[in-house]
């Protein structure tokens, strides 16, 4: 089996995967009075393990639900030196550049990878590391906050896959890495 890469996000209409002060309540701006949930668990029924950058670990560990997750979660920091007690049997701590990583995961056996969170996201897309991208854009402008993108050493190019609408307001893109 192949290695795999996948983004699967949202942003704003200007860019952006959290607001100024670091809130994502507006990706609850659109109701959505069924739970629709948009492709993510067939998204997530598709990959193995999800590699995720420190401050979207501590996101998720402040949401006042269970954890999320049931595929292993490993978290790429410079700053932890262990996952905090309450969350030990849920995730993984890994270090060192991107391609010592992606070996330490694939040598367990985890080849789908769902990258998360803005800077680990931007990281991997300046190694040329990310093979698709699902991005769902909510019409809200924020006027500032975290992007999603930043700056690149070159130009990456992607194909559309597909496209969908969702809740007749939100519209979901797919795109895979031209190859290379």
């Amino acid at each position: 089996m192949n290695n795999k890469n996948s983004v699967f996000i949202a942003t704003s209409l200007d860019g952006y995967i959290a607001d100024k002060n670091g809130g994502i309540n507006w990706l609850n701006s659109v109701p959505n009075p069924n739970n629709d949930d948009m492709g993510y668990i067939e998204f997530t029924s598709n990959i193995d393990a999800l590699v995720m950058g420190r401050k979207t670990f501590e996101t998720v560990m402040g949401f006042d639900v269970p954890w999320p997750y049931e595929k292993p979660v490993f978290v790429l920091s410079n700053s932890l030196n262990e996952i905090p007690n309450s969350h030990k049997d849920k995730a993984v701590l890994v270090k060192g550049t991107l391609t010592e990583v992606l070996e330490q995961i694939h040598s367990k056996g985890y080849k789908r990878l769902y990258i998360d969170g803005g800077t680990t996201i931007n990281n991997f897309l300046k190694k040329d590391l990310i093979d698709e991208m699902i991005i769902t854009t909510i019409p809200i402008l924020l006027g500032g906050g975290s992007s999603l993108f930043g700056d690149l050493p070159s130009e990456l190019n992607f194909e559309l896959v597909e496209s969908k609408v969702f809740l007749n307001q939100l519209v979901q893109n797919h795109y895979k890495r031209k190859n290379r």
